[in-house]
């Protein structure tokens, strides 16, 4: 089995019901031993205050007790349920908003406003799209204090970026 619409919806339906929020699905392996990564985090987290180990854990036996009953799905699948991590993927556009301020990389399908495939800066928000414009944009302040507003189209990746202090 490989990964469907309803499978996806239902298994964020049931980790929004253990009180966390579906950051994304991958699947990986064969048909015979499908792997299958989910990702989650609390919702309204900052960078260091998600998920842990014990959370990871407890949803994983909530979604193993559904999965093992879905049809088409080997039973030799394999299911690792982990946080986002430090480089936490910012796929939505409600990711953008909830991170501003925070530093960001941003990858784009070809160059980004004129610069580079890859930009990296602070995160200052997601803007509507305006009138003539057909979709919303990610705002960000480059090092050099620039700013460049980004389609939101034209990102083919973005994530936080990790600082050490």
């Amino acid at each position: 089995m490989r990964s469907t619409p309803e499978v996806e919806r239902e298994i964020e339906a049931r980790v929004d019901s253990q009180g966390f929020e579906l950051v994304d699905v991958r699947w990986g392996g064969s048909e015979r031993r499908p792997v299958l990564r989910v990702r989650i985090d609390r919702p309204g987290s900052t960078p260091g205050n998600g998920v842990t180990v014990d959370d990871c854990a407890a949803v994983s036996r909530a979604l193993e007790r559904w999965l093992d009953e879905v049809e088409g799905l080997s039973e030799r699948y394999v299911l690792e349920v982990s946080s986002p991590g430090v480089d936490r993927p910012l796929l939505r556009d409600t990711d953008f908003q909830r991170f501003r301020g925070h530093r960001v990389a941003v990858r784009g399908h070809d160059v980004l406003a004129g610069l580079s495939r890859r930009l990296e800066g602070e995160l200052l928000g997601l803007d509507d799209g305006r009138e003539g414009e057909d979709a919303a944009a990610v705002r960000l302040r480059l090092a050099d204090g620039g700013e460049v507003s980004i389609a939101r189209k034209a990102i083919a990746g973005a994530n936080l970026v990790f600082t050490w202090k």
